[in-house]
């Protein structure tokens, strides 16, 4: 861990869900919901998802919100609520890594299908 201006700053963890990939929720109030990674913030262990767990926001006018007042947004859910879902099987899904020459490549564990994408 690097030392800045008195401040600890955590290690960039690397996970095996990426921006774009399609997830399913496995916990928690939005169990069952599927929908696309549109953030991953490795510092927070969080994955922002498209249309699931949504948060209302009550905001200030402002020259971005000229009228202000309540906003619904998306809020993230840890990392370790939701799965990947494999393209070729539709399901839920643990994610293996194997290395092919100098590549990570993601693979599906239930039916050993490369999942990323080329």
């Amino acid at each position: 861990m690097a030392k800045s201006g008195g401040k600890i700053e955590p290690r960039t963890r690397h996970f095996r869900i990426k921006k774009g990939d399609t997830v399913e929720v496995i916990q928690g109030k939005e169990n069952g919901k599927r929908g696309k990674v549109m953030r991953v913030m490795s510092g927070d262990e969080r994955v922002v998802i498209e249309r699931v767990n949504f948060i209302k926001r009550h905001v200030r006018p402002s020259q971005k919100t000229p009228q202000g007042g309540v906003i619904e947004r998306e809020a993230g859910i840890h990392i370790s609520n939701v799965k990947l879902v494999c393209p070729s099987c539709n399901e839920a899904v643990r994610v293996g890594v194997r290395m092919e020459g100098d590549d990570r490549i993601r693979f599906c564990k239930k039916c050993n299908v490369q999942v990323d994408k080329g």
